[in-house]
């Protein structure tokens, strides 16, 4: 037990740092071209800190663990919402624009709903897999279309790759990256070192979990729901909360909203096409409700002042705990 519960920390850890070098390199190479921060949210760092929800369900599917898979995904995109948007606003008040409200977050609804409807047979199919990667497509072309309409002029564009302001706080080796001739190229090698970091992480916390899963006898859907979902959701913690530090709220807010619709269409569409995935009745009846409400509980909070306060995130954080309670309490008894 004390070994598998330290081959999961280290697993962890391997896969927080993985997907900090890969939001740091990604984010830096995006930011290049100009590219507005919620765009950047919704795309670059929403890709990059979903990765470990990918690799972590390739490889627990590929166990034949597909509740542990469907729990992640669940469980992450509640953490998101409650637990990153939830601290995020406690320690800094979130104000966003509102187009988020009228446009990013319906799609999040809309895809989550998808997500429902094409679990109610009690299968994840290749056919729902191609449903969920067209849908990200779709997806994806809009967020294109979208920043390519609000587009920096020329001259702008020009000041893009031109050398970057370094904050003066920044660390030496923030700085190195930001302002070294050999930028560019390093900010690629972080990306690689990112996604192989990731990968390590991942095999490590999948194969871990399961095994803490087995000696506890507790059921792999509720590892995937609490423990698991929630380290995968601590590079979009980071990420929201550097975002947020650095008075770039509409990255914040862009990064979690695009990482829940990307959990959906990139993960579980790409997982399903390789191999379909089984969903338990008690996921049906119990834990996507708490999702579909956690996601309809965002709106009603944020959409009077276009901000989250830190009210707000107390709420949050108070139902996300009711929620670890109410999972995690029937297996202790």
């Amino acid at each position: 037990m004390l070994s598998l519960s330290a081959v999961f920390i280290l697993g962890l850890g391997i896969l927080y740092l993985g997907a900090d070098w890969l939001v740091q390199g990604a984010s830096a190479v995006a930011k290049r071209f100009g590219i507005r921060p919620l765009i950047v949210g919704l795309t670059v760092v929403a890709m990059g800190t979903s990765i470990p929800e990918f690799l972590l369900n390739f490889f627990a599917v590929m166990a034949g663990e597909d509740g542990l898979a469907i729990g992640n995904i669940i469980g992450s995109n509640i953490s998101n919402i409650a637990l990153i948007l939830g601290v995020s606003a406690v320690l800094l008040p979130l104000a966003f624009d509102g187009n988020v409200l009228r446009k990013e977050y319906p799609m999040m609804l809309a895809v989550t709903g998808l997500f429902y409807i094409l679990s109610l047979d009690g299968v994840l199919s290749r056919v729902d897999g191609i449903i969920l990667l067209s849908s990200l497509v779709a997806f994806m072309v809009f967020i294109v279309n979208d920043a390519l309409k609000h587009a920096k002029n020329s001259s702008l564009e020009r000041e893009s790759v031109q050398d970057e302001e370094v904050d003066p706080a920044a660390n030496a080796f923030t700085r190195f990256v930001s302002q070294s001739h050999i930028a560019p190229y390093f900010r690629v090698l972080l990306i690689i070192a990112g996604i192989a970091a990731l990968a390590i992480g991942a095999r490590l916390m999948v194969d871990s979990a399961v095994g803490i899963a087995e000696l506890l006898q507790i059921a792999p859907i509720i590892i995937g729901l609490t423990i698991v979902a929630i380290g995968t959701s601590l590079p979009e913690l980071a990420a929201s909360l550097m975002s947020a530090f650095r008075n770039e709220n509409d990255m914040a807010v862009g990064n979690v909203v695009g990482s829940n619709i990307l959990n959906i269409l990139f993960v579980i569409g790409f997982v399903a096409v390789i191999r379909p995935m089984e969903v338990e009745v008690e996921t049906l009846q119990l834990h996507f409700p708490v999702l579909i409400g956690f996601s309809l509980l965002l709106y009603p909070l944020a959409r009077t002042k276009h901000a989250l306060s830190r009210i707000d995130g107390i709420l949050l954080l108070i139902a996300f705990v009711v929620y670890l309670v109410w999972l995690i309490y029937p297996e202790l008894t």
